[in-house]
This record gives structure tokens, sequence and C-alpha cells, in this order.
């Protein structure tokens, strides 16, 4: 028998390819149409040209347009060195802000109301850490000042908490954080700096601790997948994780505008409601590629997990559950369709990226 409910959108099918996918991601939800209806002044995404920036541009203008915004302006600033990515966007309604954001006078950069901040230096972190400060935690000063009127939902990471037992429910909101490494450190820093100005200033902000997300061509599934795939060993030693859709990894961001506040900011996490299991993970991936999955190492009892409840409560819970996710990234694979070759690290355990 199958049940039915009224209110209950179509589940989305597998998206077979990038534009499927894109199409997959940029589709709004009735409630991102909803918030982003009462936006006032436009929208700067800072930090667009990354792995999850297009995406979230596009499902903004789509939004908007749903909701019979159209004079609201949706601005994506990157240096654009992908200029083919920039020029997709714009034709998309997206206006591409061509921008160094660490050297450019801030002043340049277009009047916003809202602002979702997604700049952030990680992998070359413990080479380079001078670098990952001056991106996550001095930059974010620069940007606090030039829009200081706006509405700011800033993307951070859960790597600002510290390792927990898996038999925990995760790391939440109020527990205190712990980073390991110079890249969380910075992250942590990120979050104190845009914090300050929210106290001392009134910069209405929402710091959103994500982890991680995944889009078919990258993310946990995608690492693990492509393992069992190639015949290669699975790491267990971080054993468990949590991992959400990118979809509505960039909806929370993008509605979190909305309760973003001062002089205490909102501080949300941002993730799946499970906590997966490493080892059985690879195994739906051997029983979907029809072989073995071969592992290494044990389960060390411990993980960066994050208890998303609050974001769930705010928003509901991610439309595509984990078992959909791992059948559609092992179809992606199978069909030959591209992955981004940038593993998340996620196995990674001193901070060192």
């Amino acid at each position: 028998m199958t049940l039915t409910h009224p209110e209950l959108r179509t589940p989305p099918v597998f998206p077979d390819g990038e534009d499927a996918l894109e199409a997959l991601l940029a589709t709004p939800s009735p409630g991102l149409v909803a918030d982003l209806a009462a936006l006032e002044g436009d929208l700067v995404i800072l930090g667009a040209g990354g792995k999850m920036g297009p995406s979230l541009a596009r499902l903004a203008r789509r939004a908007l347009d749903a909701a019979d915004r159209r004079d609201v302006a949706v601005h994506a600033v990157s240096r654009w060195t992908d200029r083919a990515a920039a020029d997709r966007l714009a034709a998309d309604g997206v206006t591409p802000v061509p921008f160094d954001l660490l050297d450019g006078d801030p002043a340049a950069l277009p009047d916003a109301g809202n602002v979702v901040f997604m700049v952030g230096a990680k992998f070359g972190s413990a080479g380079n850490p001078a670098h990952a400060w001056a991106v996550n935690a001095a930059l974010p000063d620069r940007v606090a000042r030039r829009y200081r009127e706006a509405r700011v939902s800033a993307f951070s990471t859960g790597n600002v908490y510290p390792l927990v037992s898996t038999a925990s429910a995760g790391s939440s909101e109020g527990d205190p954080v712990g980073p390991v490494g110079e890249y969380a450190m910075s992250c942590l820093g990120r979050e104190r700096v845009f914090g300050h100005h929210s106290a001392e200033h009134g910069l209405r902000l929402a710091v959103i601790r994500l982890n991680y997300a995944v889009d078919l061509r990258y993310g946990v599934l995608a690492d693990i997948a492509a393992a069992v795939h190639a015949g290669e060993p699975v790491d267990l030693t971080t054993g468990h994780l949590n991992a959400v859709w990118q979809g509505y990894a960039n909806e929370v961001a993008l509605r979190a505008l909305r309760y973003a506040s001062a002089p205490e900011p909102l501080t949300l996490n941002l993730t799946g409601p499970e906590t997966a299991s490493v080892r059985r993970l690879a195994q739906y991936f051997a029983e979907e590629f029809g072989t073995a999955a071969r592992t290494s190492g044990a389960e060390s009892g411990t993980g960066l997990l994050s208890d998303a409840s609050l974001c769930h409560a705010l928003f509901g819970y991610p439309e595509l559950p984990l078992r959909t996710l791992v059948g559609w990234q092992a179809e992606w694979i199978r069909r030959g369709h591209p992955l981004s070759g940038k593993p998340t690290k996620f196995q990674v355990r001193d901070g060192r990226f």
C-alpha cells in the first residue's frame, strides 16, 4: 500500500548529469520562497565561486523570482578565475562581481541589505596558517564594517567543536568549543570577529556551523563511494560522521537571514539528522556496486559530530534522506558522471588540512 499526504512534495528523481543536478539544487522550497519574499534590500554572496556558491546563487534567484521579487538583485562576488562559470550565472539572472576580497577596497562592493558569507581557506592551511587566519579571521572584520547595517548569514564549520563520543548526540550549539588545528582555530576566530560586531555595533548575524554538505560531485559520500568502487580501503578510524544534502544546506543559509540577530547572534548547527557509520556506508556502496568493501583501521569511538535538532526545528528535516543520497551517489558513479577530485579529508583527526 502506498501512503500519500497532500502536503508532501513529489520526491525528486535522480539527477542524471550535471545540468539536472544544478537544476535540482536551484529548485526552492515553498518555505524559502516565503522567507525571501520578505527580504529588504539586495543580496550579496561573498565567496560565490566555491563548491556551494554558484548553486546557492541560482537557488536564491529562483526563489526570489518565484516570490515575484525581481526587484531584488543577487550579486555573486568572487575572483571568478573561471569566466565560464560566471557567464553561466549571468545567464541565470545572477550578477557576477569579479573582486579580490583580501586586497580590494570593500567600499567598491555592491550595497546590500543581506549578505551570505561563504569565504574560507581550509586545504593547505597546515602549510600556510597565516593565509588561513587572514581569510578566515581577518577578512570578516572588513566585511562586517562594510555591511554593518545588513543581515549576515556566515558559514562556519563543525570543526570548531572537539571530537565527541559516537554514543553522544553530537555537539549542540551551547556546548563548549574546542577547535583542533590552525584551520579550526581560525574559523572560530571568524565567529568571534563577526560576534564582536554583533555585540558592539548591532550587526544582525547568523552563524552556520556546517558539516558535511554533499552534492554527488563531492562530499563524504562521494569519497567513500569512489574508494569502494575502485577497490580501495576505507579508513574507519573516524568511524562516524554527519552529512546533509547541499540543496538543504544552501536553503538554510538563505533562510537563516530571517533569524539573524544582535547583540546575540543566532548560532546554528547545519547537518543531517543521522549519525552515520562509515563502515555501514561502505557496505551499502559495496552492495550497490556488487563488490566487497575493503576497510582499514578500527573505529576510534569519537568523531566530529553535531546535533542539528535546532536547525530541523526551524526549517524542517532535509527532504533527501541519507539512504536516498547513498543510492544516488552510487548511480552517479556507475554512470560515469564527474567528481570534483577534491576529497573532504573527513578522516583527518589532528586538524591538519
